[in-house]
């Protein structure tokens, strides 16, 4: 943990945010009396989300493969 005052902090402001971001933390103090800190935020890594919640909660119906085949080669064909 590095101190520094509030006149190195608003000159070294880019430099004192990259070294945050890799993992320091910095108290900058006001005539020797810290009064803030900088330190990273914490990763936003995504969750690995659990397979199956859903199971047995909702069905599909038997023709769903084929559900509203007709209509949709209908689509496809209206330009001809």
């Amino acid at each position: 943990m590095r101190i520094v005052n509030i006149n190195e902090a608003k000159t070294q402001f880019s430099r004192m945010v990259e070294q945050a971001e890799a993992g320091e933390e910095i108290v900058i103090a006001r005539a020797g009396k810290p009064v803030a800190r900088l330190v990273p935020l914490a990763s936003a890594a995504p969750k690995l989300r659990k397979l199956g919640l859903g199971k047995k909660r909702f069905t599909f119906p038997a023709n769903f493969d084929n559900l509203n085949a007709a209509e949709i080669v209908g689509m496809f064909e209206q330009g001809k």
